[in-house]
């Protein structure tokens, strides 16, 4: 029984607050500035008088401006309100262009083969439009020869200088070297 009411507890704080739009009998406030669908207002009055106009046309009474004093509600069809509004997001997502970041691990005593094929596949990765992420690890006592590091990330970006620029120089953080690259504009 604790247990369950810890969970109820533990979930009731992590729940994500939506906002909400008040819409006819939830709008309690005393008076209210209306505004018709057309963009016409009726002044202020108060919200049992907008909800009678509201119903009188067969529309909705839509809070859309809570803060405001007083709050403006607006006679609208909410259905058609809430189409039109998912539709703009879908479209707003649409226009939105995703930029993964990827991320390419080297160590300093890495083979000249291993790392062509990691440039290879940094090379694919900014032709796609993609940022990647260059860290080069350190281990142990390697950490002693930082000079080693720059000069494995050095003949990195060497190799891929046709496909990416980097954002800025490479810098030690910690126990790494990162290097940002973007993808050279077409």
């Amino acid at each position: 029984m604790a247990y369950a009411i810890r969970f109820l507890f533990s979930y009731h704080w992590r729940c994500v607050v939506i906002k909400e739009v008040q819409i006819n009998e939830q709008i309690r406030d005393k008076e209210i500035r209306v505004i018709l669908d057309g963009g016409e207002q009726l002044g202020i009055m108060s919200a049992k008088e907008a909800q009678l106009i509201a119903t009188q046309k067969n529309l909705d009474l839509v809070k859309i401006s809570p803060n405001a004093n007083p709050p403006v509600c607006k006679i609208m069809d909410f259905g058609k309100y809430k189409y039109e509004q998912s539709k703009k997001e879908k479209e707003s997502k649409k226009k939105q262009k995703v930029i993964n970041v990827k991320e390419i691990r080297l160590r300093p005593v890495i083979e000249e083969h291993d790392l062509t094929t990691k440039g290879n596949q940094a090379k694919k990765f900014l032709e796609k439009g993609d940022k990647v992420k260059v860290v080069v690890r350190f281990r142990g006592r390697e950490l002693g020869h930082k000079d080693i590091g720059f000069q494995v990330v050095n003949k990195f970006l060497e190799m891929i200088k046709d496909a990416g620029v980097p954002d800025k120089a490479p810098r030690l953080e910690g126990n790494n070297i990162v290097v940002i690259l973007d993808p050279k504009a077409k």
